[in-house]
């Protein structure tokens, strides 16, 4: 994205130019607006013209900011703001702007000019303004005697994609070849400037990059590395869709990424420097030992004041998926707001298992950017250190569970020192749950986040983009809506089905079934893998009619045996990647014995027909390739150790996790025979484990789990594995409760009841139960709710995890018998919204999502509640709804409601106590009306939108005994605030 995407034409007493230094800030010259407060602008790419108001304005710098009420409609990459660093002069720069000389339809309608030139840092050094002479005359002068340039006023110099100052004037005396310009430098110094970006931006304003003509060297690559990045990583492959035909170009990530949710430690980060005080909602419920329960949010906000993270997740849970998408993202820009703070950094994507498959060492600094084999040029000598060193770089490291074991603690010496050298720099892990221990890089500082399993609004926002990317490659006379709308339904009203989908993995193989079988779907894990492989290796290419382009002609059944002897020596070696001559050398020992397949051609050639038609394999760099998801390479290894009789070496393996998915779906290969051999022999591996850690859980399951395969398997099996699960239930932790989830409705008979002395265990079991939710969990969350004996904590979890069960079933059966007097019900949704009738016991409610002010009072009338928390509705314009509340709300939180116009209503709640607001617009007549509040006691305010430059606390003074928290604003911003 170019410099030019930032400018923007100014239209105030006089017309200039400007440029964004904010997603809504405008930086131009003073004069420009002259002694107006408002001004308009216009911003390529966005319709019409944009209404500003002056936040900001110092006529002696000659400098103005503006806030643009509404937000520009184009995606705006901003300039990374410079200053000169050398005395010599500074080449290759330009000026982008609007002058009067470039307007064209009869001087009415304006254009952008582009001028060339040098800065010369020392022709205006005593006066401290920047002077760019133009590389050639600009233009000639008028006639009337005026400056071919006026309009140019406030247009950004730049240094590449670097910002280094504003035009402010035209001398005299030179023919129009140069001109003066304020640097960002001069700015920096000033207060009322800072203040005003702050106040605008919500942001404090960023450390200037030093530029001289190495540093333009340094951005002049990081743009090619950043499309290089671009390329590599913002177009994917979703199972199924991996050949579009048409519209090629707006196929990537972005289509088909769905932001997940994931679930910090618990009790993790609530002390964080630099946490939002934020106020519950309802009496806050402790966990054990005082920490509070840690609630699931989507992945992009809990990443956002976590600057390093080990990140765990299933296989196929979206962990690499999510890697790419934050390094194309933060690369090119174009994060949202929630990670705003990570646009621009430099991004280094490490593939441990690339390291492993190389035999390499870990990189040095140097070698960060070619370890992803980017298609980019050599970068400048020491230009990565130099980006670490300024705190710009953004490491990400995928698959930590691929390195082996043993040497996981050298991947733990090689980040810990890196970290040590550069402190700045963030950083994300990922890694499978169980691969490492807890608390792992804690030294390092690294907070754990996990990745949960699709909720049923995930899986459907995920076939919703999936059926979008296939549009772009269907015929016209495929019906892929009506596709769609079914298999929403089945989604809806098949349990087995969707618990199947919780992995962006299996979700998108039963979309591509779904669409091949015209709506019949099989009904197990493996079932689906091994239809997924039918489909890739036995009609692929028929169905595209292509006819052996190699000479290789190959059944389902021969492409399997060759490529699961490919995966059984990865998995046997810890490897996810192998170069040809590894490849061929497996395709040697396992010819011989498949004399129609080697007389079609030699091992090279079968491994190119491999490569090219099997759908399987993709390539990952020169000479290095992999399976094209791991869970496919450990399906074809398991069925490798089945048909080997080889499942006494797998259970060797059974404690490490990266054998655990071959060993689970080795069940689905088993005969009548073989299952009890692999139940059993998991069993066995479990009762040898202490309970540290959940491993013999994570066994215990991994037997339950294999056994839920059988057609038939013998009582005595049956009996242990039930016992096994027995003995481990209820959960003692989050990990466990993730565990045991995975077994559903089978480990719901097994819990203890609601009659148990123990509080903290009836809790856990509780969760327990919240987490398999749906119609089977029903009967047993409502014999806890009938027995719950007044205690919150039970109470709590189930009005928590609503969004777990059918909406009405569970409002009837389970919140009806709940005492809701002191804790929060969670309410997500419309549906939810309009229960409240049958639970008018509710006193505490927290409201989340776009639901309209009209649809909130509607809902609200006539209900009395306590305590009210609105957050992330783009929809509320004001709060009168709150008079529907009754005459005893006593607490009212607004969090991020950025359409929230005025509180002026507040004063009309009489009982009002706690005002907690956070991410909304807090005005002077705001504040003003919050000190009109006649019982007030506590007010929150934290990451306010300003009207203008200053939060004016003053009138909250006057308010007696006044308990007041103000967090992410500068205190020069905060007026009034002792």
């Amino acid at each position: 994205m170019t410099p030019s995407r930032s400018v923007v034409a100014v239209l105030s007493e006089h017309q200039g130019s400007g440029v964004l230094i904010g997603r809504s800030t405008v930086l131009t010259c003073a004069h420009v607006i002259g002694a107006a407060d408002t001004a308009r602008v216009a911003v390529p790419g966005s319709t019409g013209e944009l209404a500003c108001r002056l936040v900001w304005s110092d006529e002696v710098l000659d400098a103005a900011l503006l806030h643009i009420t509404r937000k520009p409609e184009a995606r705006t990459q901003l300039p990374r703001m410079s200053t000169v660093a050398t005395d010599r002069p500074l080449p290759h720069c330009e000026i982008i702007g609007f002058p009067r000389i470039q307007r064209y339809d009869g001087g009415r309608k304006l254009d952008l000019d582009q001028y060339t030139g040098t800065i010369l840092p020392m022709a205006g050094l005593i006066r401290r303004t920047m002077v760019f002479e133009f590389d050639r005359p600009p233009a000639s002068e008028p006639a009337d005697g005026t400056s071919p340039l006026a309009g140019l006023s406030g247009a950004p110099v730049f240094a590449d994609d670097g910002l280094l100052g504003i035009v402010q004037e035209v001398p005299r005396g030179r023919g129009h070849q140069r001109v003066e310009c304020l640097p960002l430098q001069t700015l920096a110094m000033s207060q009322g400037f800072l203040d005003a970006y702050g106040a605008s931006t919500g942001f404090p304003p960023p450390r200037l990059t030093e530029l001289s003509s190495p540093a333009i060297n340094d951005l002049r690559f990081e743009r090619e590395y950043a499309e290089a990045v671009g390329a590599a990583y913002r177009r994917t492959r979703i199972f199924g869709l991996d050949e579009l035909r048409k519209r090629d170009s707006e196929w990537d990530l972005d289509t088909a990424y769905v932001s997940l949710e994931a679930q910090p430690r618990e009790g993790e980060g609530h002390d964080r420097p630099g946490a939002l005080p934020q106020v519950p909602i309802g009496p806050e419920v402790p966990e054990a030992g005082g920490a509070v329960a840690s609630v699931p949010k989507r992945i992009d906000e809990l990443l956002a004041d976590r600057p390093r993270v080990l990140l765990r997740g299933e296989a196929g849970a979206g962990k690499t998926t999510l890697m790419w998408w934050l390094a194309a993202h933060a690369s090119a820009g174009t994060l949202g707001p929630r990670l705003d703070q990570l646009n621009g950094l430099v991004p280094f994507v490490v593939p441990l298992r690339t390291l492993r498959a190389r035999g390499g060492t870990f990189p040095t600094p140097s070698q960060l950017h070619s370890v992803a084999q980017l298609t980019a040029d050599d970068p400048p000598e020491g230009w990565a250190g130099r980006v670490l060193k300024a705190g710009r770089a953004l490491l990400l490291l995928d698959g930590l569970d691929e390195v082996p074991k043993n040497d996981r603690e050298e991947v733990h010496e090689w980040l810990s020192g890196l970290l040590a050298r550069f402190p700045g720099t963030r950083c994300v892990v990922t890694v499978r749950p169980l691969a490492v221990e807890p608390d792992w890089l804690k030294s390092e500082h690294f907070e754990e986040l996990s990745l949960l399993p699709m909720t049923g609004s995930d899986i459907h926002a995920f076939v919703a983009a999936w059926h979008r990317a296939a549009r772009l490659d269907s015929d016209d006379g495929e019906n892929l809506h009506d596709l769609e709308r079914d298999l929403a339904q089945q989604f809806e009203q098949n349990r087995a089905l969707s618990d199947l989908a919780r992995t962006p993995l299996l979700c998108a193989v039963i979309c591509a079934l779904h669409r091949l079988r015209q709506g019949f779907l099989p009904e197990t894990r493996w079932a689906l893998y091994q239809s997924a492989l039918q489909m890739l290796l036995g009609n692929r290419d028929k169905r595209r009619k292509i006819d052996a382009p190699e000479g290789i002609s190959m059944n389902v059944e021969e492409h399997l045996q060759l490529l699961q002897r490919i995966a059984v020596w990865l998995v046997r070696g810890g490897q996810a990647e192998f170069t040809r001559e590894q490849a061929l050398h497996q395709l040697n020992r396992a010819l011989p014995g498949m004399p129609r397949v080697q007389e079609q051609g030699t091992p090279e050639d079968v491994l190119n027909h491999l490569l090219n038609r099997s759908g399987l394999l993709q390539e990952r760099g020169d000479d290095n390739f992999q399976f094209a998801h791991r869970t496919f390479q450990d399906f074809l290894a398991a069925k490798e150790f089945v048909e080997g009789d080889q499942l006494k070496e797998a259970l060797q393996h059974a404690h490490e996790q990266q054998w655990q998915d071959v060993l689970l779906l080795a069940a689905g290969h088993c005969s009548r025979r073989e299952l009890p051999l692999l139940v059993n022999g998991l069993m066995a591996a479990g009762s040898s484990l202490g309970k540290r850690e959940g491993r013999r859980t994570a066994l215990y399951v991994l037997a339950a789990l294999c056994a839920q395969h059988a057609a038939w398997l013998d009582a005595t099996t049956l009996k242990r594995v039930r016992s096994g699960i027995t003995s481990v239930v209820p959960p003692r932790n989050a990990t466990e409760l993730h565990l045991l989830a995975r077994l559903g409705p089978y480990v719901l008979p097994l819990l203890p009841g609601p009659d148990h002395r123990d509080t903290w265990n009836k809790k856990h079991v509780v969760d327990l139960i919240n987490e398999i939710g749906g119609v089977d969990a029903i009967p047993y969350a409502r014999r806890f709710a009938e027995r719950a004996d007044g205690s919150n904590r039970l109470a709590f979890s189930l009005a928590r995890n609503w969004a777990n069960y059918p909406v009405d079933t569970f409002a009837r059966e389970v919140l009806a018998r709940v005492d809701l007097t002191d804790v929060p019900l969670h309410i997500t949704n419309r549906e939810q919204l309009a229960q409240l009738p049958v639970l008018s016991h509710a006193r505490h409610l927290d409201i989340t999502g776009d639901i309209s002010t009209a649809e909130l009072e509607s809902r609200l009338d006539g209900h009395s509640i306590e305590t009210i928390g609105i957050a992330d509705n783009k929809l509320l314009t004001d709060l009168a709804f709150l008079r529907c509340c009754g005459s005893q709300l006593l607490q009212v939180a607004i969090r991020r409601c950025p359409a929230v116009e005025s509180l002026a209503f507040l004063p009309e709640l009489e009982a009002l106590e706690v005002v907690d607001l956070d991410a909304v617009r807090v005005s002077a007549a705001d504040v003003g009306a919050m000190a009109r509040i006649s019982r007030l006691r506590s007010v929150y305010i934290s990451y306010p939108s300003l009207e203008g430059e200053k939060l004016n606390l003053t009138p909250l003074r006057a308010v007696a005994g006044l308990k007041l928290n103000v967090s992410g604003l500068p205190k020069r911003q905060i007026i009034g605030y002792r």
